[in-house]
């Protein structure tokens, strides 16, 4: 059995409870989201995070799947619980056939029993906990999908954020190149300058305006698919479908968060949903494997209960009998055509094929960790990289307005630094929503909760 397997209950069990904690804090198990849902004013990402608890459909999936095993647990533990049945008929024979016979022609019976399981070779009990095993699979596997539904939230919420950016980012160079049309316009009306340099003003001008439109074709699409994530349907149609609400967030770098990589790995192989799951299909499988064992073993069954018949040789057809049995019923099957081993040899290979694949998940969480590890060193590279380049951009700009001015720089000096202040400005934000993603990538592949889940 593997490390993960052996883990002391007592963390597990505060898992589970932080899964039944998430579960509650989007409704109840059985109660499903209102389809219809208005669309809010602004959005913030704790506001969309709440929302996608409750509405994201892997989410609300995984739940009813948690739903579905434990009906499946109770149904297994119904063996374990006395079973109490009732049954009655009733006979009418011709008078044909009834003249022949000691019998009357007409006969009824009632009886009501309960049967209780003694001994079943231990299969019983490990299905029990088999099913329990996987009912708990079940919950990991929800708090799972939590962990990467939310951050699909966070990062495509941070993807509304950069086109937003981007958007006022273009606009603000489209005003820039603007101010520099008129500008040259100015100076070719005055005549210190030629039709030349107001053409390519112009035709600056001109080459701003499609990363414009394109920066806003990016911002719609990106709030839908944040939409899409969130689990937002509407079915109105009319004046607020093509609504955006406001965007509230910012891409701001703070402080460098610093994770040491053996610490994530190792937080990896504590905390992680997948891996937990597969520990617990690993101990379901072992379970199962004692289940199936007990087929070739006797099964004994306590009988009791109480009848009531209609005394076969009265006349009277109310005249009856009745009166308490009790009694134990055994069965073993014997041989059976070697079913049962056949059925061993399949758990046997299922529990192999659990094994398996919790090594196999385990390296690839691995690999994951070093890799979200390995971007999030890039992404702080970057942050300060584009951090100094667009302070020199700033000044570069200055510089060359200044110049121009006095008519030591040409127009397509400004119009570079112009240009290159603006990919400055892209590069910084693109460095800030790199690192925000990078370090909810980290989050989420050591195991951790969204923070404000946590929270």
């Amino acid at each position: 059995m593997s490390m993960i397997s052996r883990m002391p209950m007592k963390p597990l069990v505060a898992r589970f409870a932080l899964v039944a904690g998430m579960a509650l804090s989007a409704g109840s198990l059985q109660a499903a989201p209102n389809p219809e849902q208005a669309m809010p004013a602004t959005l913030d990402l704790k506001t969309a995070i709440d929302f996608a608890l409750e509405n994201n459909f892997a989410i609300r999936e995984a739940r009813e799947r948690i739903r579905q095993q434990s009906g499946v647990e109770i149904q297994v533990r119904a063996r374990e619980i006395p079973n109490v049945s009732a049954s009655g008929s009733y006979t009418g024979n011709a008078k044909e056939i009834s003249q022949y016979t000691p019998q009357t022609s007409d006969s009824w019976n009632i009886s009501l029993q309960a049967r209780q399981l003694l001994f079943a070779g231990g299969g019983v009990t490990a299905s029990i906990k088999g099913a329990r095993l996987t009912r708990e699979a079940a919950e990991l596997e929800m708090e799972g999908v939590i962990n990467q539904q939310l951050l699909a939230v966070r990062t495509q919420f941070f993807t509304v954020l950069l086109g937003k950016e981007k958007i006022t980012v273009q606009e603000e160079n489209v005003r820039l190149l603007e101010k520099q049309l008129q500008d040259a316009q100015s100076r070719f009306n005055a005549g210190s300058t030629s039709n030349f340099d107001v053409l390519r003003a112009q035709v600056a001008l001109a080459n701003g305006q499609p990363p414009l439109i394109q920066a806003r074709n990016d911002y719609r699409i990106a709030i839908e698919q944040l939409r899409q994530v969130l689990g937002f349907v509407s079915l109105t149609v009319g004046a607020d479908v093509a609504r955006v609400p406001e965007i509230s967030g910012s891409l701001a770098v703070g402080e460098q968060v610093k994770i040491d990589l053996s610490d994530a790995l190792v937080a990896a192989h504590a905390k992680r949903p997948e891996l937990l799951q597969l520990a617990r299909v690993e101990e379901a499988g072992e379970q199962n494997i004692k289940a199936v064992r007990a087929g070739s073993l006797p099964e004994f069954d306590l009988v009791g209960g109480y009848l009531w018949t209609r005394n076969p040789f009265s006349g009277t057809f109310n005249d009856n009998l009745h009166g308490w049995t009790a009694g134990v019923q055994a069965q073993w099957n014997i041989f059976d055509g070697r079913a049962t081993a056949g059925r061993v040899v399949q758990a046997r290979s299922q529990l192999e094929q659990a094994k398996l694949s919790l090594a196999q998940t385990t390296l690839a969480v691995d690999v994951q960790v070093r890799q979200a590890y390995s971007s999030l060193i890039e992404a702080w590279e970057l942050v300060q990289a584009s951090a100094k380049t667009i302070d020199e951009a700033q000044e570069a700009l200055r510089l060359a307005n200044v110049r121009y001015s006095v008519g030591t720089a040409t127009q397509l000096d400004v119009l570079t630094s112009q240009v290159a202040l603006t990919e400055a400005r892209l590069n910084e934000l693109q460095a800030g929503y790199g690192y925000n993603v990078a370090v909810a990538t980290l989050r989420q592949a050591m195991g951790q909760a969204d923070e404000f889940v946590r929270s």
